[in-house]
């Protein structure tokens, strides 16, 4: 920042809604949030004191982890414990990370729950089971009553069967032409890799191998 030299101008950042160019000196020195703007009571003829410059420089960290947040959710949901890595790699302080993750929380942006649910969904459509589900949910910083709340609808011993079934089918179809214990060792492999597992699944690969 150039020293002991008042702000010239305040104006809005045409590139980025809600940010504003502190110009001293010629040059926009501070790019910062309009909220900082006001909490520091700063407009034109103020000079920026060390203090108000230190806020500030947080209060910028603060607003890029926030938008790295926006966007990478705008990309598709995530859990925050997932969002907690990535925006570590790509250098935001830890405490900025935090406080950003918490204002995408309480404005509804980031909600494991919703997360949970909608990953329950889209994964097992794609074949994958309860098990599976749940050990990734798990690893992905998911509490874990949250996790069996997703996974409830999936329990239902109809909605199971149908899935294992279904994935029987498909592989079976592949299968063909093998003696029936390696269809039985392969179905049984390709259903616990899909995590679904025990002696329901034993009796329906039974019935058709």
């Amino acid at each position: 920042m150039t020293p002991n030299r008042p702000i010239e101008a305040i104006e809005p950042d045409i590139r980025r809604e809600g940010t504003v160019r502190i110009v001293i000196g010629g040059k926009t020195v501070f790019l910062v949030p309009a909220d900082a703007i006001r909490q520091e009571g700063l407009e034109v003829g103020v000079v920026i004191g060390p203090d108000q410059a230190g806020r500030l420089s947080r209060a910028i960290d603060q607003e890029a982890a926030y938008r790295t947040v926006i966007r990478l959710l705008g990309r598709r949901p995530l859990a925050r414990r997932d969002l907690e890595r990535r925006l570590a790699l790509k250098g935001h302080p830890p405490d900025m990370v935090q406080l950003a993750l918490d204002r995408a929380a309480a404005g509804g942006y980031l909600d494991d729950r919703a997360f949970a649910v909608f990953y329950v969904r889209s994964r097992s459509e794609r074949g994958r089971g309860p098990a599976r589900l749940r050990r990734e949910l798990v690893q992905m910083g998911v509490a874990k009553d949250l996790v069996e709340t997703a996974l409830e609808g999936l329990s239902a011993p109809e909605v199971a069967q149908a899935a294992i079934e279904g994935l029987i089918a498909r592989r079976a179809g592949q299968l063909k032409g093998l003696p029936p214990a390696t269809v039985r060792r392969r179905l049984l492999a390709y259903l616990a890799r899909r995590g679904y597992t025990g002696s329901e699944v034993v009796r329906l690969i039974r019935a058709v191998a």
